[in-house]
C-alpha cells in the first residue's frame, strides 16, 4: 500500500512551514484528519494495521488510541481484528488536564489484559506514549505500538515497545532555535 499516495489523493499532504504538536518545525505536514474522514481510506488503513498486528503474532484484548486522532483509528483496527479476535474492543485515552492522559471510567481495563496502541503519524511518540502509560497504569500490558506512518529518523522500537508501521517516511524537522532561514521566511502554521 502506498500510504503517501493516499494522503496526496485526499489533499492531506502539505508543504509550507508547520509547527508540529511536538513543538518542532517542519516544511512538510501530513494532516491525517483530512485523510481519515474518508471511509474507504480509513477501512484500508485499519485493515492494513490489523494485518500487521496479527502478522506480528499479537492477540490483544483491546486497541487504544490517543484522543482525538486515535479514536477512529483504534475503532477501525479493532473492527478489522474482530473476525480473528471476537473479544477485541476499541478504547481511547484522553488528556487529563495536567499534561498526561487518562482512561475514562466507562472503559474497563483490567490487570493482565493486553493491548496494542495505535497512532496515525509518529514523530516523537509523545501522544501515543502518554496513552500507553495511562493504559498501563490500570495493569494492562502493551504488546506493540502500530502506526500508519513512522516519521522518526531512526526506526525500530519506541522506548522498548515493538513498533509496527505501514510506512517509514522521514521529513526533516527542526527545534525552534534551529529553524533554517529558508523555512523561517515562510508563514508559520500551527498544527
Amino acid at each position: 500500500m502506498d500510504v503517501l499516495s493516499l494522503y496526496q489523493q485526499a489533499g492531506a499532504f502539505h508543504e509550507g512551514h508547520f509547527l508540529l504538536a511536538s513543538g518542532r518545525h517542519s516544511p512538510k505536514f501530513l494532516q491525517s484528519t483530512t485523510l481519515l474522514q474518508h471511509p474507504p481510506a480509513m477501512q484500508r488503513l485499519g485493515a492494513a494495521l490489523a494485518e500487521k498486528v496479527l502478522e506480528a503474532g499479537h492477540r490483544p484484548d483491546f486497541i487504544v488510541g490517543p484522543a482525538m486522532g486515535g479514536v477512529v483509528l483504534a475503532y477501525e483496527v479493532a473492527r478489522n481484528l474482530v473476525e480473528t479476535l471476537p473479544h477485541v474492543r476499541a478504547i481511547f485515552a484522553e488528556k487529563d488536564g495536567v499534561g498526561g492522559m487518562k482512561i475514562r471510567e466507562a472503559f474497563t481495563v483490567s490487570p493482565g489484559q493486553s493491548f496494542v496502541a495505535v497512532e496515525d503519524v509518529l514523530t516523537t511518540g509523545g501522544s501515543v506514549l502518554k496513552a500507553v502509560r495511562a493504559t498501563e497504569s490500570h495493569g494492562a500490558a502493551c504488546l506493540a505500538i502500530a502506526v500508519i506512518i513512522d516519521r522518526r529518523r531512526v526506526n525500530g522500537p519506541l522506548q522498548g515497545y515493538p513498533l509496527l508501521s505501514l510506512e517509514e517516511l522521514y521529513f526533516e524537522t527542526y527545534a525552534p532555535e534551529d529553524v533554517p532561514n529558508w523555512l523561517a521566511e515562510r508563514e508559520l502554521q500551527e498544527i
